[in-house]
C-alpha cells in the first residue's frame, strides 16, 4: 500500500516539474498563457480590422494572428468590400494558371448529353443559391496548422483558398520555384513579413527544424521535459506489472 501511494506521488510531482518546464519554454519563447484586451485594443480592432491586414494588426498589438482573429470573430467584426477587392482579388496570373483547363483539354463529360445523375440524386440535391452551412464570405481568414489562409474566390473548391504568406511572397516574388519550400526565418507561422521569409529546400528545414536551432537554456528545457517523460512512462508501467 505504501509503495503505491508512494509511486502515485512520484507521478504527481513528475507532472508538475514538465508543466513548469513547459511554462518555462514558453517564456523563453516570448509567449504568454492569457492576454487581456484593454477598451483601447478593442477600439482599434473595431475601427481598422475591416480594411487593414490582420498580421500588420496583430504585430501592432503585440499578439498572435489567431488571437486577433479570434477577437475580430467574437467581436463580430468583417473584412471590408474595399479589402477583399484589393487583397482577395489580385492573383497573379501564374497563380490562376495552376487552375485553368489547358488548351485541348478533354472534360470528363464530353458526349453525354442530358447526362442525369440516377437514384434520388435529383431530390438530394441543392437547390439553386442554396448556401451550407459552413459559407464564409471571400475576405474571410482562418487558422489551419497555424497558418493564416484567407478565402480570396467563392468557387466552391479548395483552391478558393490561399496562405497569406505564400499570397505576400508571390505578390513581391512571383510563383515559389519547383522543389522549394517557403519558411519562416523566425519559425513563427504567423510572423506573417516579407522579410521573415524565405526559401529552402526540404534537406534544408529539417535541418533548421532540429532542437539545435534553439538557445542553450531552451534546448536544456526540452532535454529535461524528454527526460520526465520517459521517467514517467518507466513507472507508469512499473505500476501496471506490480
Amino acid at each position: 500500500m505504501g509503495s503505491t501511494s508512494n509511486a502515485a506521488k512520484a507521478l504527481r510531482d513528475l507532472r508538475v516539474m514538465v508543466a513548469a518546464v513547459h511554462q518555462r519554454m514558453d517564456q523563453l519563447e516570448g509567449r504568454q498563457t492569457k492576454q487581456f484586451w484593454s477598451a483601447e485594443e478593442e477600439q482599434l480592432l473595431r475601427e481598422r480590422y475591416a480594411d487593414e491586414l490582420t498580421e500588420v494588426l496583430a504585430g501592432e498589438l503585440g499578439r498572435s494572428v489567431s488571437k486577433v482573429l479570434a477577437k475580430a470573430n467574437k467581436m463580430g467584426l468583417h473584412k471590408s468590400q474595399a479589402f477583399i477587392e484589393k487583397h482577395c482579388r489580385n492573383l497573379t496570373p501564374e497563380t490562376g494558371a495552376a487552375f485553368r483547363f489547358q488548351k485541348g483539354h478533354t472534360t470528363w463529360n464530353k458526349g453525354m448529353k442530358g447526362w442525369k445523375a440516377g437514384g434520388r440524386a435529383k431530390e438530394t440535391q441543392f437547390g439553386k443559391g442554396h448556401m451550407p452551412h459552413n459559407w464564409v464570405p471571400v475576405g474571410t481568414e482562418q487558422i489551419r496548422d497555424g497558418y493564416l489562409w484567407r478565402k480570396v474566390t467563392d468557387t466552391r473548391h479548395r483552391s478558393d483558398w490561399k496562405q497569406v504568406h505564400v499570397m505576400l511572397w508571390e505578390e513581391h516574388n512571383g510563383p515559389v520555384p519547383k522543389g522549394l519550400i517557403l519558411c519562416f526565418k523566425d519559425g513563427n507561422k504567423q510572423n506573417i513579413a516579407l522579410d521573415n521569409l524565405e526559401l529552402l529546400t526540404r534537406a534544408e528545414r529539417m535541418q533548421r527544424n532540429t532542437i539545435h536551432r534553439y538557445p542553450p537554456e531552451l534546448k536544456a528545457a526540452i532535454r529535461t521535459v524528454a527526460k520526465l517523460k520517459r521517467t514517467i512512462r518507466e513507472v507508469e508501467q512499473d505500476e501496471e506489472q506490480n
